[in-house]
């Protein structure tokens, strides 16, 4: 039995052929017409199977995803290419934009130097060394009534590099006695001390740092960053799956941000080549170039960079980067010297300086220190004993967010001499390494000096007054101090720089001393007349110089004149030398001729010049006239340690020693009974010289001194060239006077140049001096073939005379 029905082939299997009808009688037929086949509406199902219709979409998807992937891959390729490139151009360059560093001067401290324990003391207080009881690290020291023992900080200076000393210095009531090395007790020649940093410059950028190597970092300051911020830094490749799950959990359950889960690499990523947005595609960048450093540099190649990178706060309007610059910020001391809390309150900071800044947030930011101590404790950093201890602490952050105090004036005057004489070798961004001749506490006592004397100067005057003060070391012409305003800390006009005013009686030593140089015409008591007198101008005028007390003495001696400032004998005595000997004689001590015009009025300081230009002039007379150019500047040295600039300091002859000497003597009677006196009873001891300055209407207040270290000038005055109504001694002066008693001076000591000797005069009733060998009065003069020695036999300098100029 047949089944019926129609039968589905199995379409594995071929079709069986279908058998042919036997043959029929072969007759011819007519084909007949076919008649299309209705339609009954179905279709007759297919006998053969479909394929899937969804193998071919897999197929097309999966092609489409392998190109798509070879896309992707081939844009990562040219990104990472790219991102490679940018990396080691940066990375293995110059990473930053390091500004040149500069510091103060360099103290050389030898046996035998006239330097008191009191001045060593105020040194190393400045230099923010710690008095313990005994020193056992770098950075301490103990002090007695005549020892001082200190652990001195390596450092390299111009010359190169000096590790760290542990030293005992000896004084007695000379000075410094002697300097031995502490253990073996080796006596030293000279012990430097290391220079203040002072500020930086040349910055391009509103980033500030100090590069540091990562030996130079501490390592507990590595441990405490490694245990906050990146526990796995060792064992990842630049980015920790591990650290972004323990970050995203600890997140979840607090239900906010609470932990990052970024890597040191991460950070540094993120710092060094991309922006603060926050979007995925900045993560996405920031991992990518995070693996490239990990894969192109060591671990501690990467660290040395973020240690050097990290934002730590603001100094100013500059941005604080890196732990070296963060140390002196928060702490003003070198990191190394810093203590376990000190270390863990700067990686505190790390997570959010604005947010822990100990000045605003005191609380906030001890807690984040304690939890860092807590984590290095957690963490075998620290043992339980050191952790109380350290959290037990205070923060002991300075007084106020500064890495160095602020000297615009003297920073203006560096700037010009490093365009001078440095030119194209100072490359701004380079971090180079300059070495000045800023003496701290010379600038320091300045600046407290005005502070003071400025309110009561307003107040005496009635009116709001400005100031200027240059101080600079009376041998070398180093600078050792600059003030350019009332305000010193805020940069501004200079005045101790550009503005020139017009120096009143301080041109008189200039004019005495021109006379002096001639001893066969002038000596210090040769007569000047003291009587009215009236000359000619050029367009028919007439000038009628008069002494400031309106007063006529008809004669006195040169030195009294002087002494005195008496403006009618000064006048006299430069019209006999002349004024074009005046003028080649100002010039020599450093006064640009050009300057001052060719009339009777300079006799008196009727022409400007600046409180710089007036310190090289005095510095020139009261150095034996030797001229040493005025200077701020000492080296340049470079990153890698080259000296690219560096001044000697010499001093050239300019004007006869004797006749330089003789003008000294004739300035240091105008402190003994002149017009200077009212420094007599605080400072007679140090045989001070110096010379006031008023100029018409008191429009200009001026003194010019000097002691045993340095020559100063001070102006006092307004901007608006409006009389003050305060002469020299009124005003400059008492400035000059606060300035040199918070500094502490030190005596002036002339050598005794050949060819001077002691003469005696008898005073005649009139005040003149009549000469006479066993007269009553005596004075200095330079006898220069011995004639007035011979008539007086054994008439040799006297004592008092000596003294004041070898006390």
């Amino acid at each position: 039995m047949h089944a019926t029905g129609n039968k589905k082939l199995d379409p594995k299997k071929p079709a069986t052929p279908r058998r042919k009808s036997p043959a029929k009688t072969a007759v011819k037929k007519t084909p007949a017409k076919k008649t299309p086949r209705k339609s009954t509406g179905t279709r007759k199902k297919s006998t053969r199977k479909k394929k899937p219709q969804q193998s071919g979409w897999l197929r097309w998807l999966m092609l489409f995803g392998f190109k798509i992937s070879l896309v992707v891959c081939a844009v990562l390729l040219v990104i990472g290419i790219y991102l490679d490139t940018v990396v080691r151009d940066r990375m293995d360059g110059q990473i930053w934009n390091l500004p040149a560093v500069v510091y103060g001067r360099v103290l050389t401290l030898q046996p035998g130097q006239p330097i008191s324990l009191q001045e060593v003391r105020r040194e190393l207080d400045l230099l923010q060394y710690h008095k313990v009881r005994n020193p056992q690290r770098v950075g301490e020291y103990s002090s007695s009534s005549t020892r001082i023992e200190f652990f001195r900080r390596s450092f390299d200076f111009e010359t190169g590099p000096e590790s760290q000393r542990h030293v005992m210095l000896t004084f007695d009531k000379s000075g410094l006695k002697s300097i031995q090395q502490v253990g073996t007790k080796k006596p030293l020649a000279y012990v430097r001390l290391e220079p203040k940093m002072l500020g930086m410059l040349g910055s391009t950028t509103a980033e500030q740092r100090m590069f540091l190597p990562r030996e130079q970092f501490p390592e507990v300051l590595v441990d405490a960053l490694l245990v906050t911020e990146d526990r796995d830094f060792y064992h990842h490749d630049g980015v920790s799956p591990l650290a972004i799950a323990r970050a995203l959990f600890a997140n979840i359950k607090a239900g906010r941000t609470v932990q990052g889960g970024s890597t040191l690499t991460q950070q540094l990523a993120k710092n060094l080549f991309l922006s603060r947005e926050r979007s995925l595609w900045r993560k996405v960048r920031e991992a990518y170039i995070a693996m490239i450093i990990d894969y192109r540099y060591s671990k501690d190649q990467v660290l040395e960079a973020y240690l050097n990178e990290i934002y730590l706060g603001q100094n100013g309007a500059k941005e604080v980067h890196g732990f070296a610059l963060g140390a002196r910020l928060y702490f003003g001391r070198p990191i190394q010297e810093l203590r376990i809390d000190q270390l863990a309150m700067l990686v505190g900071t790390v997570k959010g300086p604005s947010y822990y800044n100990p000045w605003r947030n005191p609380e906030r930011a001890r807690q984040r220190r304690d939890l860092v101590l807590r984590l290095m404790m957690d963490n075998g950093v620290l043992s339980g004993e050191q952790y109380e201890q350290a959290a037990s602490r205070a923060l002991d952050v300075q007084s106020k967010a500064m890495i160095a105090t602020r000297q615009p004036a003297y920073f203006q005057q560096l700037q010009r001499e490093l365009k001078q004489k440095v030119g194209d070798k100072f490359t701004p961004g380079t971090g180079l390494r300059i070495f000045s001749t800023l003496d701290p506490l010379s600038q320091q006592e300045a600046e407290n000096t005005v502070a003071e004397m400025i309110p009561k100067l307003n107040k005496k005057a009635g009116v709001s007054v400005e100031t200027a003060l240059v101080a600079a070391d009376r041998q070398t012409g180093e600078i050792r101090a600059m003030i350019g305003g009332s305000r010193p800390g805020y940069a501004g006009f200079n005045r101790a720089l550009d503005a020139s005013r017009q120096i009143g009686s301080l041109v008189k030593p200039a004019v005495y001393l021109a006379a002096l140089r001639h001893p066969e015409r002038f000596t210090l008591a040769t007569t000047i007349d003291d009587k009215p007198i009236a000359l000619k101008g050029s367009k028919g005028t007439q000038w009628k110089p008069r002494n400031y007390d309106r007063k006529f003495r008809g004669e006195v001696p040169l030195y009294y004149a002087l002494a005195k400032s008496l403006n009618v004998p000064t006048v006299n005595l430069g019209m006999q030398v002349g004024l074009g000997a005046v003028i080649d004689t100002m010039e020599q001590l450093g006064v640009d001729r050009n300057e001052v015009p060719k009339l009777p009025s300079i006799l008196l300081g009727a022409f400007t010049l600046t409180p710089f230009e007036v310190t090289q002039m005095f510095q020139t007379i009261t150095n034996g006239g030797r001229k040493s150019k005025l200077t701020a500047l000492r080296a340049v040295v470079d990153l890698e340690g080259n000296l690219l600039y560096q001044s000697v300091p010499k001093a050239s002859r300019a004007v006869p020693e004797q006749a330089a000497w003789l003008t000294t003597y004739g300035m240091k009677n105008v402190v003994s009974q002149g017009t200077a006196r009212f420094l007599l009873p605080t400072f007679g001891w140090a045989a001070l010289a110096g010379k006031t300055g008023t100029t018409d209407k008191a429009r200009d207040s001026w003194y010019a001194g000097a002691d045993g270290r340095e020559v100063v000038t001070v102006w006092v005055g307004r901007d608006d060239n409006k009389p003050v109504r305060l002469t020299g001694s009124a005003g400059a002066l008492r400035l000059y006077a606060n300035y040199l008693q918070r500094r502490q001076a030190t005596a002036l000591r002339l050598d005794w140049p050949s060819k001077i000797t002691t003469v005696k005069y008898d005073r005649q009733p009139n005040g003149t001096l009549s000469f006479n060998c066993s007269g009553t009065q005596s004075l200095p003069v330079w006898d220069t073939d011995g004639k007035l020695k011979a008539q007086c036999t054994g008439n040799q300098p006297k004592a008092w005379i000596k003294e004041m100029f070898t006390w």
